[in-house]
């Protein structure tokens, strides 16, 4: 029998020890609960945080719903903003096209002809006016590698050392952007060099 009497005070002690820690935690932190009404507190405290956990969780869902809508409808509004751009170019362009079909289809002179398409280009002109589109300053000018590409030289007396001496296709800016650079031949003046 004292073995029984062994294993009794044995299972008694080591109820005792959570019992006794949970006693000197309270005693350290007078905030904490009893060992009786722990469970309970403990169950409490744990079904708000979660339900603070969740309502955090709908919220960031929310937020990141919201965020990608604004990001699609951004989209769609760059987009919508792109073809109404283009549209607008477009429509400008129209009466241009009308009138250059309607000079392939008249029988006039090649003098009227060729009046005809002057006027036509001086339109187109207009438009690319309208739209900020300006030619570059070729012939005469000094040759700049960011404006104008060189496809070849030309000996000219007449003129400085690499300056445009030829336009060979013309170039444009939009605003101060360069759309296309102008294809031209660059002048190389011998006289200019040897000096």
């Amino acid at each position: 029998m004292p073995e029984k009497k062994t294993e009794l005070t044995v299972l008694e002690s080591a109820e005792a020890v959570p019992r006794a820690a949970t006693k000197e935690l309270a005693a350290v932190n007078p905030a904490m609960p009893s060992a009786g009404g722990e469970i309970s507190v403990g169950r409490a405290e744990n079904d708000q945080l979660k339900a603070e956990r969740d309502q955090l969780l709908d919220r960031l869902a929310r937020m990141q719903a919201e965020f990608e809508n604004a990001r699609k409808r951004a989209e769609r509004e760059r987009i919508a903003d792109r073809e109404y751009a283009t549209c607008h170019v477009v429509e400008q362009f129209l009466p241009v096209l009308d009138n250059l079909t309607m000079a392939l289809k008249s029988t006039s002179t090649a003098h009227q002809l060729r009046s005809g398409v002057e006027l036509i280009v001086k339109q187109m002109e207009e438009v690319l006016r309208q739209m900020q589109v300006t030619p570059i300053p070729a012939v005469g000018e000094e040759f700049d590698p960011h404006l104008h590409e060189a496809l070849g030289s030309v000996e000219r007396d007449d003129m400085p050392d690499q300056h445009v001496a030829e336009e060979i296709r013309r170039g444009y800016l939009l605003r101060d952007r360069l759309l296309r650079p102008a294809r031209v031949r660059v002048a190389t003046n011998s006289k200019q060099t040897n000096e």
